[in-house]
């Protein structure tokens, strides 16, 4: 049976589900009706010919502000649609205010809400930002027409083995115009999958150029003493948390800002943080930070949390998921922390060792070694790594991906 259509009919059998799992999410207050009503497509039209730039969540669309900046430069009469995958992400959007720019929740990766957006919306090209890259999605804007672009896109090894498993990717790599991947390792990768020379474009990480915004949050914690761990895993949170046990027994003014990559997670990550005695406030309940331990178990508010933290450890990295991104933390001048497992970001994590601007843990003990490191350490570390990641970074990236994109998009016009 080929893969696309058994993923098609595994997504129509599943689609009854996932619509009562969102209706529920409405009626909990999760999630506002109008984002329902977008995720199948429906909606208020947006002006059509505008240029569609989908990304999943806040950190996508933090990561791919600096092009949007540079496309409205380039073309000041340019109009943006632009979806995400999460409410956060699309209220961080809509709390832009630009009238050049439409933001909606992202349709189900279902023909039949693909179909009612692209009729309702009637953009002129797609954009996607990093792993984004949906079948049906990719599919059906090609089939239109409609040229499409991935833009810091990643791939590493383990993910091109799964794709090549399926056996979609090359047909999915015929439907992209053209790529830009985040490093020349995930370059090689998409080449492998079978994406064509002609659709490569130059190598850009946008997370090099991400601007944080300002902190709205103070828990008025001293920042030395304030330990972060940013988007943990399960497997992760018990490490951490005997890390700062063991830690606090030696200095008893740290404080751990506990931040699990899914917040749904929080309940189970409460369990475990009682079960060693650790007092602690919970932030969706908006309980006082006035306990060592805040388990932040909220979207949207990394950035508070990068801001109030001397130290960081970067999750995802003592267990198997690649890690998160190490560009934030050390654009707010965090002493970054990582385990072994890096091959999201191999290239940002190399340059970080290579320039000792991170420290690498293995188990609770070295992790707690790393949570008592002296505040001039911590000033130490952060500044070899926003050396080492700057290096990375090409100046005026940005710009000469926006010129590249809009040279494709009128190619495609004229045809």
């Amino acid at each position: 049976m080929p893969v696309l259509f058994l993923y098609r009919l595994l997504l129509s059998l599943a689609l009854p589900v996932l619509l009562i799992r969102l209706g529920l999410r409405v009626l909990r207050g999760a999630e506002p009706a109008a984002a329902l009503t977008e995720r199948l497509g429906g909606g208020a039209p947006s002006a059509p010919g505008a240029i569609w730039l989908h990304a999943a969540s806040n950190g996508e669309l933090v990561s791919a502000q600096p092009l949007i900046a540079a496309l409205f430069a380039a073309r000041p009469g340019l109009r943006l649609l632009v979806s995400t995958n999460t409410v956060t992400a699309r209220a961080m959007a809509l709390g832009w205010g630009d009238d050049r720019i439409a933001v909606r929740a992202a349709p189900l990766d279902s023909r039949w809400a693909l179909s009612r957006f692209l009729a309702r919306h009637r953009p002129a090209a797609l954009i996607v930002v990093e792993n984004e890259l949906w079948p049906n999605r990719l599919l059906g804007c090609a089939a239109r027409g409609l040229p499409v672009f991935a833009i810091g896109a990643r791939m590493s090894a383990r993910s091109a083995r799964r794709w090549r498993r399926t056996g979609l990717g090359p047909r999915l790599m015929r439907a992209i115009t053209a790529l830009s991947a985040q490093d020349p390792a995930s370059e090689a990768e998409f080449r492998a999958l079978g994406l064509p020379a002609r659709a490569t474009l130059p190598v850009v990480n946008l997370k090099t150029a991400v601007r944080l915004p300002e902190p709205d949050v103070s828990l008025g914690w001293p920042r030395e003493t304030t330990l972060l761990a940013a988007s943990t895993h399960a497997g992760e949170e018990e490490i951490v948390l005997d890390a700062f046990a063991r830690a606090r027994a030696a200095s008893p003014a740290l404080r751990l800002i506990l931040a699990p990559r899914h917040p749904r997670r929080g309940p189970e990550v409460a369990r475990l943080i009682a079960a060693r005695g650790l007092a602690f406030a919970t932030r969706s309940t908006g309980e006082p930070a006035a306990a060592p331990v805040l388990l932040a178990d909220t979207m949207g508010e990394m950035a508070n949390w990068y801001a109030a933290a001397g130290i960081c450890f970067i999750g995802g990295t003592l267990v198997e998921k690649g890690g998160h991104t190490p560009f934030e933390p050390a654009a707010a001048d965090c002493a970054l922390l990582h385990g072994p497992s890096v091959f999201n970001h191999a290239e940002a994590f190399a340059a970080l060792d290579a320039a000792q601007g991170a420290i690498r843990v293995h188990d609770a003990e070295s992790l707690a070694a790393g949570f008592t490191i002296s505040p001039a350490t911590q000033a130490d570390l952060a500044r070899a790594a926003r050396r080492a990641l700057a290096a990375l970074a090409a100046e005026g990236a940005p710009a000469r991906l926006a010129q590249a994109l809009l040279a494709r998009i009128d190619a495609q016009k004229r045809r």
